[in-house]
This record gives structure tokens, sequence and C-alpha cells, in this order.
């Protein structure tokens, strides 16, 4: 079985991350805190972030607006949407 985490995101028990995310206090934090499908949907917006604002991770800006937007992703506060994206249809 699986270790659990209760997720600050969805707000209930699910899927732990199976390591820190990221190097350090903060990643030790979002391991503790924070599911799999909640950073596997973060891992997305982020992706559609990245290219649709053109960001570049090597801009000390650029990265701590991504973490911005991640801890507000996290908190189910209001975050930057790329724009024109049109999510798939479901079946």
């Amino acid at each position: 079985m699986s270790n659990t985490v209760f997720c600050r995101k969805y707000q209930k028990e699910l899927e732990a991350l199976p390591f820190p995310p990221l190097p350090g206090k903060q990643g030790q934090e979002i391991q503790a805190t924070v599911s799999k499908p909640a950073w596997e949907a973060w891992q997305s917006l982020q992706t559609r972030l990245i290219n649709e604002k053109h960001l570049n991770m090597l801009d000390p800006e650029s990265r701590a607006y991504l973490m911005e937007q991640m801890q507000r992703f996290f908190d189910n506060q209001e975050t930057d949407q790329a724009e024109g994206y049109v999510p798939p249809s479901q079946p």
C-alpha cells in the first residue's frame, strides 16, 4: 500500500509523493502537504504557463513567479492561466 498525505489542495487523504519534488525545506514541505495528483496537476499548469508566457527558467524573476503561482495553486487561490488554453473535452 502506498503512503498517503492530507492534501492541502484537495483537502483529503490521497497518494503521497514518493520523494520531495524540490530540494531543501520547500521540497520537504510540499511532500508532506501535497498529494501526487495535486503535484501532477500543478506540473501541467506550470508547463502551460512556461510555454504560453515564454518564461526563461534561468531568470530569477521567472522562477519566483512560478513559485508564487505554485503556492497559490496549492492553496486554492486564483492563479494565472495560459491565455487561449482550452481544456480537452471529457468523453
